[in-house]
């Protein structure tokens, strides 16, 4: 319980995350119960945490990080979200607590199960843990109320934005090493958006979606 409440006070909340309703919701998930056996003790540190024992393994990201994108989102009670790349199921646990229903995707079929094992240990009934690519065309219907994109991108994909309500928001890493920057896309009428970047931080790619074409003629 210190080392959670460390990790609050000296990581989270000097990055900007002051939102009282954020910062009770990250005392009250147990965040150890979604890292790997093997990455026990780093549960609380600043630091990414592999979630397979491969190179180049999906991870669970800074906690700050994930604090900092879920007070972004400003998620309520009465919200749909879609979460693309659920890991091991932390954010779409956070995400749990805030909405009235979360849909995550994850396309690798070890971390489905992983996920789906630890949100049923921490009995959370509001998530559904699909299988799927979300780079290709959604297994679920929107429109959604808030899209996260748990993992960077060079650019958001329009399609995504096209299943998003009006007033709904979408969260994601955009750019590229060694800087990309936190967006938030929402959408304010049929087809007009608009985009902040409240701050910056670099994440793994998303498995998946296209990289854009280096050459210009």
């Amino acid at each position: 319980e210190l080392a959670r409440f460390n990790m609050i006070e000296q990581q989270i909340r000097p990055w900007q995350v002051l939102d009282a309703g954020v910062l009770s919701l990250l005392a009250e998930v147990r965040r150890e119960d979604f890292v790997p056996a093997s990455h026990q003790a780093m549960a609380f540190v600043d630091t990414q945490i592999p979630l397979l024992d491969e190179p180049g393994a999906p991870v669970m990201l800074e906690p700050r990080v994930e604090a900092r994108m879920l007070q972004e989102l400003r998620v309520q009670h009465h919200e749909r979200v879609l979460e693309i790349g659920a890991g091991s199921g932390f954010m779409a646990a956070l995400l749990a607590h805030k909405a009235a229903e979360v849909t995550t995707l994850e396309i690798r079929p070890e971390l489905v199960a992983m996920a789906t094992e630890n949100l049923r240990r921490a009995g959370l009934s509001r998530v559904r843990v699909l299988q799927a690519d979300g780079s290709k065309p959604l297994p679920v219907q929107g429109p959604w109320d808030v899209i996260l994109l748990s993992g960077s991108v060079a650019e958001i994909p329009k399609a995504l934005l096209q299943q998003l309500k009006i007033g709904g928001r979408l969260g994601a890493f955009v750019g590229d090493p060694p800087v990309m920057r936190a967006r938030i896309v929402t959408r304010v009428g049929e087809d007009a958006w608009s985009q902040a970047d409240p701050f910056d931080t670099v994440a793994p790619r998303l498995q998946g979606f296209d990289e854009p074409s280096r050459f210009r003629f």
